[in-house]
């Protein structure tokens, strides 16, 4: 999962990213960059850690420009270095090109095996580059164009900002799977993996771009549109509502907070308990629980405060202080808690292993019973369009059944909301999203190559990854 933004056709482009990025701190943690031009000249600046530590004044101050785009990446299974941060930036025989994405290429991997075996050079280990190298390949007398025929030739998912001297290019593949929206500020376009980084700088949020859309903002031209030709079934990640999405954005035409208030109140109808407080676990559990509390009468109470201000840098102790990890992040409210019977909400179970240090921490805290209540079915195989998890093997609801999940999480009960209720608490049909993390059925096939050098199965690292629990 990682967060993007662009500018065009506004002086102060660059500042302007810089609080888009800002907004979309939560998609992104581990480096972020922006790039700008001023039409003769492209500068970039890059670096590893948070948006406010990266840009001070005086780096925003090396990138003049009206048009700039940016993003901030997660990533938590390794190549966390600076030549992975993007935007990515090349030189092409139509000039230079800069480039942003959110999601994950499927068949990156073998298209950059052919790529390398034909000569090409790479930069990056991300999937990303691929695009930029299948454009260089294929240069039009339109950017765009050139654009255009490389989405043909990939598969996966991808919202993605490209950078010229002329302006940005925005497209979003033809399945739908992650966000992208298209707005305007003083008269100029600004696009946003989420609507939250239009409210900062009080932007109009215009609308999605459309499943396989491309969008060009150009100097001196009206915004145009077109489709790339190969038509698919949509398959949006319902996850954004969930867990991925800030409550303040409006996502696939829904207000997250409202879908998560739905959430909560169709968990509480679906699977019910006697208890006596319901407490989120923060901060994607927050709105869940509050619906959970309003349709079960249950009271709703703050028990778990989260540290917003811990670092990736952060050092741990040795591990003779147990679950500090979980802890670090995470405190129980004693005087809430102790004697009551608690109802946990939160949006997934991957592993189970936090889950339990959650439970375990809150029955130190004194709760006399501890009930799990999970927003999303049972998370039982991997992600392939943007997300960090687990193997399969590693994924708990994949061999374990629900009392055995139950039981490892040491709650006294567990339910999760079914897929059935999930669909009535979103926008759209039920078949326009992606249900492969609980169901096995990709929308695209991922695929992997082996790369001799190492001996051992490789995929090229996506530019969207995240880590749940």
């Amino acid at each position: 999962m990682c967060g993007i933004f662009g500018v065009q056709g506004h002086a102060d482009a660059a500042n302007l990213t810089y609080l888009g990025l800002y907004a979309l701190q939560h998609r992104g943690q581990e480096s972020a960059g922006i790039v700008a031009t001023d039409g003769r000249v492209v500068r970039a600046e890059r670096g590893m850690g948070h948006v406010a530590e990266i840009f001070s004044r005086k780096r925003i101050e090396r990138l003049p420009g009206t048009t700039a785009i940016g993003h901030t990446r997660y990533s938590t299974a390794g190549h966390s270095v600076l030549r992975n941060a993007q935007p990515i930036v090349v030189q092409t025989s139509m000039g230079p090109l800069a480039l942003v994405h959110n999601g994950n290429l499927v068949n990156a991997a073998a298209i950059r095996e052919q790529l390398e075996a034909e000569g090409s050079i790479f930069q990056t280990t991300s999937d990303s580059e691929v695009i930029l190298h299948l454009m260089a390949r294929n240069p039009r007398a339109e950017t765009v164009e050139s654009l255009r025929v490389a989405l043909e030739q990939v598969e996966g998912a991808y919202s993605l900002l490209l950078l010229t001297s002329e302006g940005v290019i925005a497209a979003r593949d033809p399945h739908g799977f992650r966000p992208l929206a298209l707005g305007s500020f003083q008269g100029g376009a600004v696009f946003a993996s989420e609507t939250c980084a239009f409210d900062l700088m009080q932007a109009e949020g215009d609308r999605e771009l459309l499943p396989g859309e491309i969008v060009a903002a150009l100097d001196g031209q009206e915004i145009r549109s077109l489709m790339l030709p190969a038509r698919r079934r949509v398959a949006r990640c319902v996850f954004e509502q969930i867990y991925f999405s800030r409550p303040d954005s409006r996502i696939f035409g829904d207000d997250v907070s409202a879908a998560r208030l739905a959430m909560g109140r169709k968990l509480a109808e679906e699977s019910p308990v006697v208890a006596d407080l319901v407490v989120p676990v923060p901060d994607s559990g927050l709105f869940a629980a509050m619906g959970f509390s309003r349709q079960s009468g249950i009271p709703f109470e703050l028990g778990l405060i989260r540290n917003h201000y811990v670092g990736r840098t952060f050092i741990e102790p040795k591990q003779s202080i147990r679950d500090f990890g979980v802890r670090v992040k995470l405190n129980p409210v004693t005087g809430l808690i102790q004697g009551r019977r608690v109802v946990l909400v939160d949006d997934s179970i991957v592993r189970g292993t936090t889950s339990r240090k959650i439970v375990r921490m809150v029955r130190e805290a004194g709760a006399r019973e501890v009930h799990l209540r999970i927003t999303s079915p049972p998370t039982a195989y991997p992600c392939h369009y943007g997300i960090n998890t687990p193997t399969r093997e590693e994924l708990i609801a994949s061999s374990k059944t629900l009392e055995e999940i139950r039981d490892f999480t040491e709650a006294d009960s567990l339910a999760y909301l079914s897929l059935e209720g999930l669909f009535e608490c979103v926008s759209g049909a039920p078949e326009s999203y992606c249900t492969a993390c609980w169901t096995g059925s990709y929308p695209v096939v991922p695929s992997s190559t082996r790369d001799d050098r190492q001996g051992q199965l490789f995929t090229v690292l996506a530019d969207g990854e995240d880590e749940m629990r």
